[in-house]
């Protein structure tokens, strides 16, 4: 039995479309980069541009994204099967690629873990399921109170219908935003933070 208050609730999000983000958030490529068997993410940073770098896990190995561009940085086809997922560390990390080699990356996704659910100047991302198993990932710039038609503080930016979500959420720098499930990557990157003066 659900309350009066959580069916309103779940109406507004069934009657939201699927919206582009906002201005400053741009999508990166061409929205969704179809990655099989994805397991989960994870965010590090290039040591020599200072862009968010994404990492991303699957059952075919372990792929390295640039984040602003889109641009596939490093694969492992084959990673040391003891560091090939992130189950087999406690704090769930994989070992690093490429320009981050060395470097443990956190993942978030099947085996657990999380991302940034804010960023710094008061971006929020939820993930709602009023129609489980299928989530849809909510963008809002009201702290998440989501009030008001969809399209004027809160944009539903994502529904994942056709395959399972793994992961959402905000790279530590509130630069990107990620949409990983278990057949693709969803980005969508800005140039700066925004504070109001």
């Amino acid at each position: 039995m659900i309350t009066d208050y959580q069916q309103k609730l779940r109406e507004r999000y069934l009657a939201a479309p699927v919206l582009l983000a906002p201005e400053p958030w741009q999508t990166v490529l061409d929205r969704r980069t179809p990655i099989g068997g994805l397991l989960g993410i994870g965010f590090a940073v290039h040591p020599d541009s200072g862009h968010d770098l994404v990492m991303v896990v699957s059952s075919d190995g372990h792929g390295l994204f640039d984040a602003v561009t889109g641009e596939k940085i490093a694969r492992d086809r084959e990673p040391d099967p003891e560091t090939s997922t992130p189950d087999a560390h406690p704090d769930l990390t994989c070992p690093g690629l490429a320009p981050i080699a060395g470097a443990p990356v956190r993942i978030a996704g099947l085996f657990g873990g999380g991302l940034h659910s804010t960023t710094p100047d008061g971006w929020t991302l939820d993930v709602v399921s009023p129609e489980w198993p299928h989530d849809r990932v909510i963008l809002s710039a009201d702290g998440g109170s989501h009030k008001g038609p969809a399209g004027g503080t809160w944009w539903h930016v994502f529904h994942s219908e056709y395959s399972e979500l793994r992961a959402a959420g905000f790279s530590p720098s509130g630069l990107t935003l990620a949409v990983a499930t278990s057949s693709d990557l969803t980005l969508w990157t800005r140039t700066e933070l925004h504070f109001d003066d």
